[in-house]
């Protein structure tokens, strides 16, 4: 079984770009008053407590989600703000939504939730998160799951892609992965999330992406400083098939916020 538990590092600035840009995509698509699919692969346990002592112990989100909102790095009308503020009115002022929980507050009855999480605890834990929400669980394979279900009813919709990369061999295979995903479902939103470590094991991953000539991509990276001594991570990627319109802008917003950091 892995090992690999978000808590650590939940509300960091690899969190702030990823859900900013997950909470904009999901406003924009819930504009039109069609149903869409939400799909993610690794889903957590979908919601965090930063008051926690792993979350303390490392600091990731005092440097990250809690910064952002005391100094007003994002617009007070974000997306992502407004889901934190209604989560924090539910589950206490120390809650953080993972990605699951920020779809579930931006999707609407008549929008598909599918969520799939591996891990015995996690699981668990996603399902006391996502109470009152209309999800649909899986304790199996996060890639497996998302083939099973493309092409998804309704088509439009995400998928997120965010692996702990602890398998190392996740690297190579996601590019083929996204590729049969795209080719059986070709209008979803594909986004997928990685971390940039000193060593940069990302590149080939991103190169084999890029020489897919895959429709309206999105690619966008930013960098921070490593939470503590020793640590690999010096930054965030995200990857995004099928980006709606105005996504570059949101990317161009979120780079001026991590160039006030």
């Amino acid at each position: 079984m892995l090992s690999y538990q978000h808590i650590y590092h939940a509300g960091n600035l690899a969190d702030v770009q990823k859900h900013a840009l997950l909470a904009w995509v999901l406003s924009y698509l819930t504009r039109k008053d069609k149903p869409l699919t939400y799909i993610e692969t690794h889903a957590g346990r979908g919601l965090y407590h930063l008051n926690a002592a792993e979350a303390v112990k490392t600091g990731e989100a005092a440097a990250g989600i809690e910064r952002v909102v005391q100094e007003g790095l994002l617009a007070q009308d974000h997306s992502l703000l407004q889901i934190l503020r209604d989560v924090r009115k539910q589950h206490g002022a120390q809650a953080y939504p993972g990605s699951p929980l920020v779809a579930a507050n931006a999707l609407r009855a008549n929008d598909s939730l599918h969520l799939a999480e591996l891990h015995p605890q996690e699981n668990e834990a996603l399902h006391s998160a996502l109470l009152g929400h209309r999800a649909k669980i899986y304790q199996q394979d996060g890639f497996e799951v998302a083939q099973s279900l493309a092409p998804p009813m309704p088509r439009r919709g995400v998928l997120v892609i965010d692996p702990s990369y602890e398998i190392k061999s996740d690297y190579t295979k996601i590019p083929g992965f996204i590729a049969k995903i795209h080719k059986k479902w070709n209008v979803g939103v594909i986004l997928l999330w990685y971390p940039i470590l000193k060593d940069r094991p990302h590149r080939g991953m991103i190169k084999s992406l890029l020489d897919q000539g895959l429709p309206n991509v999105l690619h966008h990276e930013v960098r921070f400083p490593p939470a503590r001594e020793g640590h690999r991570m010096v930054g965030s990627g995200l990857f995004v098939v099928n980006a709606p319109f105005g996504a570059d802008q949101e990317a161009a917003r979120l780079d001026r916020l991590f160039a006030q950091l």
